[in-house]
């Protein structure tokens, strides 16, 4: 899985639509293999992103869990500290 798509379920405040369509855009990259598409592909490679964005959203607004709300800023500080092991030097 690529490392840049970050869980979007269980946070509070909700994952935004520009993190949804983020996580899709993403999820299109590396299964195209491509970070730009060549013009004969930028619609096909745009629609993907759409639908994937929309298919997220839906699946995120149906989840139920019954663990409480993680806080993004510690997940992204739990983040931060297993960087800095994993590349320290």
């Amino acid at each position: 899985m690529c490392r840049n798509i970050r869980p979007l379920n269980n946070f509070e405040p909700p994952a935004t639509p520009d993190e949804v369509t983020a996580a899709a855009l993403q999820y299109v990259r590396k299964v195209s293999g491509t970070v730009k598409p060549s013009q004969a592909n930028q619609a096909a490679f745009d629609e993907a992103v759409h639908e994937i964005a929309h298919i997220t959203a839906h699946l995120l607004d149906n989840l139920v869990t019954t663990a409480p709300p993680k806080d993004r800023d510690v997940e992204a500080a739990k983040r931060k500290a297993r960087a800095e092991l994993r590349y320290a030097r």
